[in-house]
């Protein structure tokens, strides 16, 4: 299930469905939820302004969450983002994966959401508190963990 929206979620209510789908077969339920933070060092961030492409945006995320449960016994992953304008500790991202066994769960959870920070279409516009604007840029070290997703050195395991 991915859904891209400008509301809020309640991830509380996000696993009990993930649980209640699972219907007994997962278990573990590996969940992440990001925040807004700071960003820049000297003043604190006001706003982070989340645009994204929709329909595209849906469909990479579907194709991550696709590719986790080919590489891992997981059940159907659920990712929920934002979009919009979100303020300093709003919720951004939700993910979470059930499997029968607790490392497909960590496994999955924690590539969907480095392939979510490379692949999918969003972009981030940060305010900070005095009105400085800037485009977050991705980082090289995120980009660098995706790759080893799709690139494991040999002999590491997936």
């Amino acid at each position: 299930m991915v859904i891209v929206q400008e509301t809020d979620f309640d991830a509380a209510a996000l696993t009990a469905q993930l649980r209640e789908r699972s219907a007994g077969k997962a278990g573990a339920l590996v969940s992440f939820t990001g925040y807004v933070r700071d960003y820049a060092q000297d003043q604190a961030t006001h706003t982070l302004f989340l645009e994204h492409y929709p329909g595209m945006c849906e469909r990479e995320i579907q194709t991550i969450c696709d590719t986790a449960q080919s590489r891992w016994n997981t059940l159907e992953p659920i990712v929920v983002h934002r979009y919009g304008a979100l303020h300093h500790k709003e919720q951004i991202v939700f993910v979470a994966v059930a499997s029968a066994h607790r490392g497909d769960s960590f496994k999955a959870c924690e590539y969907i959401i480095d392939a979510l920070k490379t692949r999918a279409p969003f972009w981030k516009r940060e305010i900070l508190s005095g009105g400085k604007q800037f485009w977050v840029q991705q980082r090289d070290a995120d980009t660098q963990k995706t790759d080893l997703w799709d690139n494991p050195p040999s002999g590491t395991p997936s």
